[in-house]
């Protein structure tokens, strides 16, 4: 049958556009709201120098492969994403200029924009320009019709400021904005109560009249540059790949344009004039506003916190483990079941900490995916390494934008004793699993840490996320055979009898859930499968579904971002519903539910339904056999196909439509109140 799907980036900005809702929800604290301007923002940068990047460099190869891996002209697609970030851009500007900034006002907040700046503060202003911005500042006349180069550097900010000299000529000067250097936003002295700040870029054009004395400036307009950030390297299969990517990460900031931004209000001979300076075109020129990098929003101070955000929760402990002295002796018991951010991530530390020192835990293994900055885990590996353990860790280090992090993790695991393996060729390991073998008086006893998030202390701190702590001796072994695939790239298959692995069992297994569900339908009886992913866009897995749905099987999709399934298509996908839930935390868990007459089988793990997870990546799908972790994870399922405060409905039109159903559920407030009462 002929299916229809969404286009993969136009899913993808509808998500992003979903992120643009909650910073216009006025129900939201004001900083709130704020962070969620500076998350669309730092979403959309990547997204241009990745997606867009690359789309961009199809158009310039040959079309004919390019129309048939594309189904679509590579160009129509680019321009249809180019106008829908235009409409979403001028979203983003209004909310930002016509909500948030009065906001502030209204708590005294003020932020130097458009409004004049007090007297009182212009001497603050010039000593700070003098003492603190000048010394980075190298301001550059550029010479019309001079045919020599220059280079904006890759997401930094830059003034293009049109001067008028004494002898009455037109000059141009380009003049770097050092926010890199310096906090975006500068505090200046209150007065009568209310706080004052102003952006380091509104200091320079306070002051430029310093920089260029002996012209009149007649206009000052930002400017931006985003480059090609990706590595190409995923499916190098020869050499050093070590060495290369250090190569390409040292190269990753002269790749090129996928964007070039500028303030709308730049005059059009000055535009054209930089068209033809920097060598770009007609689709690399973005309009935008006064200013650029809003993801910097992240920094802006609130002087009256804790008030105008959000209160945290409260982080929740874990019964069993907060009682007792060995968090082995309690795993010995029970398999255990972590929610994160509600419940204490210290417990994973614990896991690794106990490991390092316990004098009967022989060996550790482990898979990194994205290693946070100050990592407590691999400190950790190293004291067992220390301590006469066999460490054996997987470090990906074709994980973009952390590769260079990841790099200097693993180079100083190495120096301690730890074994490292690195990236395979042409494949990422983004499994989420760790190993411990401990002696037990004359035999060996495995425990499997099983998540769906990285181990990462940071961003467990805001991606909502779960973990299985276990003995299952099934799940343990595939877990075993698995990494000794990883260690020594057996050309032996392994065989897997617990546990979903990509490159081996995962597709098919998954299909034949699905199909197990046609079947029951089939037979008279019922067919239910939830599903919730971060990415949905393999178009074999969507076609399954779409035969299920045909099928009369009730499928309930919670997709947060790219969701390349059409729902509710007459025959197609009638019986298909997505939603989408973007609140405090970050929906980073992956599950599915599948009916099963009766008796639900359910699995998490670290697997989305894309191409490069399914194809071109190690991941690890785990069964929740444990019946209180089935009712947790029904009960989180549940609560957000029920949301009617974060949750919207993804419509056949890719449109984010909120939520008809009655009543008041805010899914991640109530799944917390759920596990406080358990």
């Amino acid at each position: 049958m002929d299916y229809k799907f969404f286009d993969r980036d136009l899913s993808w900005l509808s998500f992003n556009k979903r992120i643009l809702m909650e910073a216009a929800d006025d129900s939201l604290p004001i900083y709130d709201r704020i962070k969620f301007l500076a998350i669309y923002s730092s979403n959309l940068d990547e997204f241009f120098r990745v997606r867009v990047a690359a789309i961009r460099s199809i158009v310039e190869i040959d079309k004919k492969k390019i129309n048939s891996k594309l189904n679509k002209s590579p160009k129509k697609v680019l321009k249809k994403l180019l106008n829908e970030v235009h409409e979403q851009q001028e979203e983003f500007g209004r909310i930002k200029r016509d909500e948030i900034i009065p906001e502030l006002k209204r708590n005294n907040i003020i932020f130097y924009r458009d409004e004049p700046i007090n007297d009182n503060h212009r001497p603050f202003l010039k000593k700070y320009f003098r003492s603190r911005i000048l010394s980075y500042l190298q301001p550059i006349i550029l010479t019309k019709g001079e045919k020599s180069d220059i280079f904006l550097e890759n997401r930094k900010l830059y003034f293009i400021i049109d001067l008028k000299s004494d002898q009455g000529t037109q000059e141009v000067a380009l003049l770097n904005i050092p926010s890199d250097n310096l906090s975006r936003y500068v505090e200046l002295p209150r007065i009568e109560g209310q706080y004052f700040y102003i952006a380091i870029d509104d200091i320079i054009r306070e002051n430029l009249s310093f920089l260029f004395p002996k012209y009149k400036i007649d206009g000052c307009y930002s400017i931006k540059i985003n480059r090609d950030a990706d590595l190409y390297i995923d499916d190098e299969y020869s050499g050093d790949l070590v060495d290369k990517i250090k190569k390409q990460i040292a190269k990753r900031n002269l790749g090129v344009p996928s964007r070039f931004l500028y303030d709308q209000s730049m005059p059009k001979s000055i535009l054209e004039y930089l068209t033809s300076r920097l060598d770009l075109n007609e689709d690399d020129l973005v309009p935008g506003g006064r200013y650029h990098n809003m993801h910097d929003l992240f920094s802006l101070p609130n002087p009256l916190k804790p008030e105008l955000e959000s209160k945290e929760f409260e982080t929740l402990v874990k019964y069993e483990l907060e009682h007792s002295d060995s968090i082995f002796d309690a795993i010995d018991k029970k398999d255990v079941m972590l929610h994160f951010p509600y419940q204490s991530y210290d417990y994973v530390l614990r896991f690794f900490n106990e490991a390092a020192l316990d004098p009967d835990v022989e060996e550790i293994k482990a898979t990194f995916y994205r290693i946070a900055p100050e990592s407590f885990i691999c400190n950790a590996l190293i004291s067992a390494a220390h301590n006469g353990k066999k460490v054996t860790v997987f470090v990906e280090i074709k994980a973009r934008f952390d590769e260079q992090n990841n790099l200097q993790w693993a180079e100083r695991m190495q120096k301690a004793g730890i074994t490292i393996i690195y990236s395979m060729p042409g494949l990422k390991v983004h499994a989420k699993v760790a190993l411990v073998r401990k002696k037990q008086g004359s035999k060996n006893r495995n425990y499997g840490y099983y998540g769906t998030g990285n181990f990462n202390e940071k961003t467990a701190e805001i991606y909502a996320d779960q973990a299985i702590f276990s003995t299952n001796e099934s799940m343990n072994k595939d877990l075993s055979h698995l990494f000794q695939f990883l260690e020594n790239n057996e050309k032996n298959t392994p065989k897997f009898n617990s546990l979903l692995v990509s490159q081996f069992n995962l597709i098919e297994a998954f299909e034949l859930l699905i199909e197990q569900e046609i079947k029951n339908v089939e037979s008279g009886g019922k067919g239910h499968i939830i599903i919730k992913l971060n990415n949905l866009q393999d178009t074999r897995m969507i076609s399954k579904l779409y035969d299920a749905s045909n099928a009369g099987v009730k499928i309930e999709m919670i997709v947060r971002s790219i969701c390349c399934l059409i729902p509710n298509v007459s025959g197609q996908s009638e019986n298909i519903t997505v939603r989408r839930i973007v609140d405090t935390y970050l929906e980073h868990s992956r599950a599915f539910y599948f009916y099963n007459n009766g008796q639900p089988k359910i699995y998490q793990g670290s697997a989305d339904w894309m191409v490069r997870n399914l194809d071109r990546r190690f991941e690890v799908v785990f069964p929740v056999l444990e019946e209180d972790h089935k009712e947790e994870i029904t009960k989180m399922l549940e609560l957000q196909l029920n949301d009617t405060v974060k949750g919207v409905v993804l419509t056949s039109k890719l449109e984010n439509k909120k939520s008809q159903k009655s009543g008041s559920i805010r899914s991640q407030r109530e799944f917390y109140n759920y596990l406080s009462s358990r």
